[in-house]
């Protein structure tokens, strides 16, 4: 890990100021940065470092992607246009049940991170089983996240009992204590998946491991009936009572919380992670974003897994969470592009409780940086670089990608991924799965 400047850029901080700097440079020191400023500054700072011209372009914070299942590219496509129960208890839940093992998971994961890293995802929150072998593949190619090992109240391909989860879990998270990019987690799927005293569970081993506790949470109306049907609550007051509402907790989706339940959030600094395609996709509902922000819940962004999106592109999800609040609150003013590359980055690196390590380019963080180009035909001409990026951004115009002050991703190349033996794993998968499925 060495030392260099990015030289010659349009730094977008996304610091709390919003602060932006022309003709500016950022300095890294072993994979934290050291310097932010004008290039003449950061250059008189640290003269004999190597820089690297980077002609204009955009450099600002890596996207953080606020909910995923990484394994489940694997199944893109499968079971599209249904209703989320139907989905999930038809179509997904038995298709994991006879395909997934350890080598699914670790070709979906690489899969997912070849997509991701070539659009300027620095960071996941994941949730899935065999996460130990997700960790371990993120840890390979180079990208940062709290995974959390799936949990639920019926046997998976990995655990056959509770107990075995819960043990497993506790493990998992023990075995990448202090790695630089690796977080472990607990993570129950959903309140009507995972019984009240296995939440209980599941918050205590997260308390006592101070990991991370990731849920699905109010994704559906369906959902809140349930909830109110069998616990005589709301899904987040049912969590409430449980104990389980702290600063450690990240939620998925939220469409469906009451004005109550978001003060509650907010009080206890629970992260959300808005999907928005996802939610649209399933016709689960449109989170209420704007209430969420206003009431001081830190909202991230999130793509859900592939089978229900079809894709991981944070570009995308910003420019469908901007619009949705639009048509939501009939206010074209009600969300700025400002807003929205906020959530996707400073904000989503809150919502995870990670804004201590990356979110912001900032002296002492993480040095996790994406380059972008402005000059591609849909980007031009450029009047306001903001809301460029919001509006009109691709995953196809990142063109660097540094995690942990290491280039992972240039010019659409990720070294720690070799293609053309990624895709004939992929290939293998998805005929493997075809063939089980139709028996």
């Amino acid at each position: 890990m060495s030392n260099f400047i990015l030289d010659n850029a349009l730094v977008l901080t996304m610091d709390d100021q919003f602060s932006m700097v022309a003709d500016g440079a950022v300095a890294v020191r072993a994979g934290q940065i050291a310097a932010v400023g004008s290039s003449a500054q950061v250059v008189e700072q640290f003269p004999l470092w190597p820089r690297y011209d980077l002609q204009g372009r955009v450099l600002m914070p890596g996207l953080i992607n606020c909910h995923t299942h990484l394994p489940m590219s694997l199944f893109r496509g499968l079971a599209d246009d249904k209703e989320l129960m139907d989905w999930l208890n038809n179509y997904i839940f038995p298709a994991e049940a006879a395909t997934l093992n350890e080598d699914f998971v670790r070709t979906g994961t690489a899969l997912s991170l070849w997509e991701m890293l070539r659009g300027g995802t620095t960071t996941v929150v994941d949730m899935y089983m065999f996460e130990k072998v997700v960790a371990k593949e993120c840890a390979r190619i180079g990208m940062r996240g709290v995974f959390a090992q799936a949990m639920i109240d019926f046997p998976t391909p990995e655990y056959r009992t509770w107990e075995e989860s819960l043990e497993g879990t506790r493990q998992f998270i023990q075995d990448w204590k202090g790695h630089p990019l690796i977080i472990g987690a607990v993570g129950p799927h959903a309140p009507y998946t995972v019984s009240p005293e296995h939440l209980r569970e599941c918050h205590r081993l997260a308390e006592e491991l101070d990991a991370p506790l990731v849920i699905h949470l109010c994704e559906t109306r369906s959902e809140v009936e349930l909830i109110q049907e069998r616990h005589g609550r709301t899904p987040v007051d049912h969590l409430d009572h449980l104990g389980c509402l702290s600063k450690r907790l990240v939620t998925a989706h939220m469409v469906w919380p009451q004005d109550g339940e978001i003060a509650k959030l907010a009080r206890h600094g629970v992260g959300v992670g808005h999907c928005p395609q996802s939610n649209a996709k399933l016709a689960c509902g449109i989170a209420p974003v704007v209430k969420m922000l206003q009431a001081g819940v830190h909202v991230g962004l999130g793509t859900d897994g592939c089978a229900s999106n079809n894709d991981l592109d944070m570009w995308q999800e910003m420019q469908t969470a901007n619009l949705l609040q639009k048509l939501s609150c009939n206010s074209p003013t009600v969300m700025t592009a400002r807003d929205t590359l906020h959530m996707a980055t400073l904000g989503g690196a809150r919502a995870a409780h990670l804004d201590h390590l990356v979110g912001s380019i900032e002296v002492g963080k993480r040095a996790d940086l994406i380059v972008v180009r402005l000059d591609a035909p849909h980007q031009t001409p450029v009047f306001d670089p903001i809301s460029q990026l919001c509006y009109t951004t691709k995953s196809s115009d990142v063109t660097q990608v540094y995690i942990e002050g290491e280039l992972v991703m240039s010019d659409g190349n990720v070294p720690a991924i070799e293609e053309a033996e990624l895709r004939l794993a992929v290939a293998a998968e998805a005929e493997r799965v075809q063939a089980i499925l139709r028996r």
